[in-house]
């Protein structure tokens, strides 16, 4: 692991550092906003960009922001990078086309950087010719996820799960560090599909994993963890907070020394994104797809912590990203960009 990441990324004390105050909700049911998205009382939403055909991620560029959408069926390889002016959102520009289910996009070292089911590729920011940088990727079919530049400027990427033998296939089941120009380097393994992640302003690592499946008869719990370098969080042997899976020969002892869940969702929850509130540094809001709602989840408290709903209303949440003051929410189903802020 390159050294540089390693300072960003310390647990215990960011945590304890952090504010404990959780977004309250006073008892209020919420209001709901002229799109048709619940939130707490004091909160507004608004469209920031419409039209759009399964957006994915995106990554603000200047007055501009960058869109990654499938445009089409999942394995119709139709998707499409586009920019879009946040001032004049009727004005887009295609960058990237005939991209299969793109998942992941970010800029970095002045280039554009996209995952697509299994390639990870970089390119001119204004669009041309691409450079297939990882091909053939591990991976369980879900698709590799969303892109991260971390404080160091690094790229984070996943390779999901897959099961060998009694364990996790070689190469799958790992969050990666790539430094442009450098091989990649493992971050952190044990996840079945680490799909979003985050930094906080102290520079501490959370992830969304999903742990989709049945393990002994059962289905896992999805969760939010906070990561160091060198994590092993033990999957498949170990599932949700340091459970341990017989069928694959997980123990008590071997499960009690893998991180702790700092949060758990209910299974299939399929949590595909988290981001630092932009009021509150204490609290994580973290998107659950299949759910159709935003969860507001403290910082703070006994591990596993509890949360409430945040957002509601969006069929599909697909990513959250904090611009300053306000949360944008991609709408994967909706087609659409939403701005989430303080009422004024």
């Amino acid at each position: 692991m390159n050294a540089s990441i390693r300072p960003t990324l310390a647990r215990t004390a960011a945590i304890v550092g952090l504010a404990v105050g959780m977004l309250t909700f006073g008892g209020a049911v919420g209001s709901t906003s002229s799109v048709d998205v619940t939130v707490p009382d004091g909160f507004e939403v608004t469209v920031l960009v419409g039209d759009l055909a399964q957006p994915t991620q995106i990554v603000l560029d200047g007055d501009d922001v960058i869109v990654a959408q499938l445009d089409g069926g999942e394995g119709e390889g139709t998707g499409e990078v586009l920019r879009i002016s946040l001032a004049e959102p009727s004005e887009r520009e295609v960058l990237v086309d005939d991209l299969l289910k793109p998942t992941g996009v970010a800029v970095l070292d002045g280039e554009l950087w996209v995952m697509e089911e299994r390639t990870l590729s970089r390119g001119p920011v204004g669009g041309g010719d691409r450079e297939v940088v990882l091909a053939d990727l591990p991976f369980n079919g879900r698709s590799e996820g969303t892109l991260t530049v971390s404080p160091d400027g690094q790229l984070l990427y996943n390779t999901s799960g897959t099961i060998s033998g009694l364990g996790a296939a070689p190469g799958s089941a790992t969050l990666w560090s790539l430094t442009p120009g450098s091989e990649p380097e493992v971050l952190a393994t044990g996840f079945k599909n680490a799909y979003g992640r985050t930094f906080d302003a102290d520079g501490v690592l959370w992830q969304a994993e999903m742990s989709d499946g049945n393990y002994d008869g059962e289905p896992a719990p999805d969760e939010l963890v906070v990561v160091e370098a060198g994590d092993d969080f033990g999957w498949p042997q170990c599932i949700g907070d340091r459970q341990p899976v017989a069928f694959y020969e997980g123990t008590e002892e071997l499960c009690s020394a893998t991180p702790r869940s700092h949060a758990l969702f209910e299974p299939g929850a399929t949590p595909t994104s988290v981001a630092v509130a932009p009021w509150d540094e204490g609290v994580r809001l973290v998107a659950l797809w299949v759910e159709g709602r935003v969860v507001a989840v403290p910082t703070a408290g006994d591990e596993p912590v509890e949360y409430e709903d945040f957002l509601t209303g969006v069929e599909r949440p697909q990513f959250l990203l904090a611009d300053e003051d306000r949360l944008l929410v991609v709408d994967y189903e909706g087609g659409r960009i939403l701005a989430v802020e303080e009422s004024r």
